[in-house]
């Protein structure tokens, strides 16, 4: 079993035991038995018995015997140890120094000939073991149990409550970097240095192991691993590979994150889909300079699928590879085409905003009508396709595609602060900046516009203001729709590849996760990621594909949908007749063509939209006025109406 399923193991038991009733001969949880001056523990009176220590992590660890029952119910030294063994690997990785004796002097209790009360550690050893091992037990979400309250325990040096201070202890398996101090209360952390070969030593005067190397949770790549020696590392620790699931965030926090991508992905593969079903059934609606909403809208469905895709392989399929999550990776086939999906459309996603901004800069701000903008069309679609092909290429050369521990996704710069500022924050930033620019001069344009037309005055000039402004209430929500997110995904990259250095530091170096003005049994949790900013990310990463349908909300589209449903639906027979109004009911009828292509023949004494009923006469039929002799006046009021 390998040391991290045995840490799960341990921490289930711990906080199982703390609701089992091993724990209630003290009267609740907690050890706060061991640290009673009286007589009423367990192991007092004459039902306790002094035995030779036989726990095999106990012996050896500075008293050879121990009192048994101890206060947690075991009678017998083989129940202590079977339990006592399970936080065998916080002790094998050396979390804290004091660990063992800790959890020896609360399974394994000293036994004093002729001293019948209880003698448990004190509250500094206590302190020391919960500041070296809590913040691996966090990083699984589990606190320190409650059954091990440092709090209850005696304070060293009260007189009146003794308790076992291990002031003069040797460890069995000492660091060479360590320097042991003796008194425990000038201890104060030391910074890592780098050395030879990417390793990093420093100097360790809290007598903990302090040298930077690849530690659990990290996986550690052996030799005989394929990705040996291929810079893999974890905060510039070589051949050190981070676990499939990450180490921040708890399980509950995992499994949220994939409920939460699945639920924006699948919100923005329908919203996209509805916007190109509406453009495939209307294409000549969709006209420069807003046709690259389209294609924009194009991108975001891509993307969508690539999230998706991610949903029904699952995280582990996608992003990682046994147990580690995938590090300069050019594969496999799932993990190579969610981030083609999601980073080559997102990127042409980008281009295509700033081409829309653009090409309204045209038509807003130096009048260019759609055909000229339309002439264009080819090295805009150049652009937005060649740059992002480029840049996608340089990604899968250079073998920079790693998992996103959190996401579960194939992507740029998860694990390399470089890849992710180069091909990911510094694009972003130019394109926003492009785009943006566009945006403000057609705005500048356009509000100059509404001010001639409203000094025009009149009718005609107050409905092209209401027009205008229309347009420009549609294109100012679009733009917030897309700069509001776009700026939020920037700050959110910003804030990774800064800080990502402070998060994967003390992972390898633990020494560098310490705060020096703390006490040194109360050391600070190491810093993690925000889990909120992550989730704001990948939501802000699919907004835009979401709202892109504002723009097609409008009747106009209703009545695209009504035409595709009577098409369908047999509705589409009725386009096969013409329609003529009579001027005097407004009244329309089906008007049924006979033998063409010739025209019938009217008969003089036919009559021509006479009275309130409609002839029955196709276009072309109807004789000169001079053949009817019709006076010029009613002449004049009987003109055919076009077809509608």
């Amino acid at each position: 079993m390998s040391a991290i399923r045995c840490l799960l193991l341990f921490v289930t038991l711990s906080v199982s035991a703390e609701k089992s009733p091993l724990s209630s001969s003290s009267g609740g949880s907690g050890i706060g038995v061991l640290s009673s001056p009286g007589g009423g523990s367990a192991t007092s009176g004459s039902s306790s018995r002094c035995e030779e220590i036989t726990i095999p992590m106990c012996r050896g660890i500075g008293y050879n015997l121990t009192s048994m029952p101890n206060d947690l119910n075991h009678d017998t030294q083989e129940e202590a140890g079977l339990e006592v063994h399970q936080f065998w690997p916080l002790v094998e990785i050396k979390c804290s120094p004091d660990l063992k004796f800790f959890l020896c002097s609360v399974y394994a209790p000293i036994c004093i000939e002729d001293y019948h009360k209880p003698l448990p550690a004190c509250r500094s050893v206590c302190e020391r073991a919960r500041g070296g091992c809590t913040p691996i037990m966090k990083q699984y979400g589990f606190p320190w149990p409650e059954r091990m309250a440092c709090e209850k325990l005696p304070v060293h040096g009260d007189p009146s409550n003794l308790c076992m201070e291990q002031s003069n202890r040797t460890d069995p398996n000492p660091n060479p970097t360590s320097t042991p101090d003796s008194t425990h209360s000038s201890r104060r952390p030391s910074s890592c240095k780098a050395g030879k070969n990417g390793k990093k030593t420093c100097k360790d005067v809290d007598n903990r192991d302090c040298t930077c190397r690849c530690r659990p949770p990290l996986i550690s790549i052996g030799r005989d691993s394929p990705w040996y020696n291929r810079s893999v590392s974890v905060g510039g620790v070589e051949n050190c590979g981070f676990p499939c699931r990450g180490v921040f965030f708890t399980q509950e926090e995992k499994d949220f994150a994939s409920v939460w991508i699945a639920l924006w992905s699948g919100l923005c593969f329908v919203s996209t889909l509805m916007t190109l079903t509406t453009f495939l059934i209307d294409t000549e609606r969709f006209k420069y300079p807003e046709r690259p909403i389209v294609f924009l809208s194009a991108c975001y469905f891509m993307v969508s699928v690539g999230y998706l895709i991610r949903v029904l392989l699952g995280h582990d399929e996608v992003a990682c590879e046994g147990g580690m999550i995938r590090h300069s990776s050019t594969g496999p086939v799932a993990c190579t085409m969610v981030f083609l999906l999601v980073y080559f459309f997102g990127m042409a996603s980008s281009i295509w905003w700033v081409v829309l901004s653009f090409t309204w800069f045209l038509a807003a701000g130096l009048k260019w009508g759609n055909e000229a903008i339309a002439g264009y069309s080819q090295y805009f679609h150049l652009l937005a396709w060649l740059i992002p092909t480029v840049k996608s290429v340089a990604v899968l050369i250079l073998a920079a595609v790693d998992g996103d521990p959190v996401a579960g996704i194939c992507y740029v710069g998860n694990l390399n602060a470089f890849n992710l500022r180069g091909f990911v924050l510094a694009p972003l930033l130019v394109y926003l900046i492009f785009g943006t620019s566009f945006l403000s001069g057609g705005f500048v344009s356009l509000f100059r516009i509404r001010n001639v037309i409203k000094q025009q005055g009149g009718v005609n000039g107050r409905s092209k203001a209401d027009k205008l402004e229309k347009l420009m209430i549609r294109i100012g929500i679009f733009s917030v729709l897309y700069t509001v997110p776009a700026t939020i995904v920037i700050g959110c990259h910003l804030y990774e590849t800064s800080l990502q250095n402070e998060w994967m530091a003390p992972l390898v170096c633990p020494c560098n996760g310490v705060d020096s003005s703390v006490h040194p049994g109360q050391r600070t949790r190491f810093p993690r990621p925000l889990y909120s900013v992550l989730m704001l990310k990948y939501f802000m990463s699919l907004a835009v594909g979401i709202t892109s349908g504002v723009w097609i909300w409008s009747g106009k589209t209703l009545d695209s949908w009504k035409r595709l449903s009577r098409r369908i639906f047999g509705g589409g027979g009725r386009a096969a007749g013409a329609v003529l109004i009579n001027p005097g009911k407004q009244r329309a009828v089906k008007q049924h063509y006979v033998s063409p292509p010739l025209p019938p023949v009217v008969a003089p004494s036919s009559t021509l939209l006479s009275g309130p009923h409609i002839a029955a006469a196709a276009p072309g039929s109807l004789q000169s006025s001079s053949q009817h002799h019709f006076p010029p006046h009613q002449h004049k009021s009987h003109t055919p109406l076009s077809h509608v």
